[in-house]
């Protein structure tokens, strides 16, 4: 856990602690009476949190009769803005997790840390398979009136690669990356987390980040050569 505390931004003393504070819990406040820092320092308190917000559910509901009454319409522009706006919401989330948002966060505090993933990770249980479903269920609606899903279209070896692509996207975002998110959620839940639990769990997640946002540019590069043809 060391190393992967060191590779979030913590500090070799700094994750020290952590590891303590974890493994201890509540039994940490009579182990060291009278030694060291207080153990509201060295264990930082977790603010109460939804797992999945009730309040976001509404907001989802809404999107998806958008998104059934698109595809019911079948028509263009309500088909085409479905699929624009949940494949960019898709790609610049994945993108700004991983390579703006996780620099920041290895420079907070650790209990800046703690409550910003309990704000953050319930919102992304509701975000990621929503994006996920309507971008695929316009984009592929759209591509059954267009012709482009069609085996005798000029680029359809391309299509077949944006296929494998945002199908591997899809299966690591809502087999890998959501079930590590919603497990972190309910350990943190938990009176004493086990830090084993959340190490593995928490290499899943950046791990299956890590591919998705390198997979984000093989998209775009597909998406832009498609568009100009």
């Amino acid at each position: 856990m060391t190393a992967l505390l060191a590779a979030a931004g913590f500090a070799p003393a700094e994750a020290c602690v952590y590891r303590r504070a974890m493994a201890s819990g509540p039994a940490l406040s009579t182990a060291i009476q009278g030694q060291g820092p207080p153990p509201a320092a060295l264990a930082p308190a977790i603010p109460d949190f939804e797992i999945v917000p009730r309040k976001g559910l509404f907001l989802v509901a809404g999107i998806l009769v958008l998104l059934i009454a698109g595809i019911a319409v079948n028509k263009a522009w309500p088909l085409m803005f479905l699929h624009v706006v949940g494949g960019a919401s898709w790609t610049v989330i994945d993108l700004f997790l991983g390579f703006v948002l996780g620099p920041i966060m290895g420079r907070m505090s650790i209990p800046a840390r703690a409550e910003f993933t309990t704000r953050l990770m319930p919102k992304m249980v509701l975000i990621m398979p929503t994006v996920v479903t309507v971008t695929l269920a316009a984009g592929w609606q759209l591509g059954v009136n267009t012709g482009t899903v069609d085996s005798n279209f000029a680029l359809h070896g391309w299509v077949v690669a944006s296929y494998i692509v945002v199908g591997v996207m899809a299966v690591i975002a809502l087999g890998l990356l959501e079930p590590a998110n919603i497990a972190v959620l309910v350990e943190m839940k938990k009176p004493r987390p086990k830090p084993e639990v959340i190490e593995g769990l928490m290499k899943r997640f950046i791990y299956a980040a890590g591919i998705l946002g390198l997979m984000q540019v093989a998209t775009l590069v597909i998406m832009t050569r498609l568009g100009a043809a």
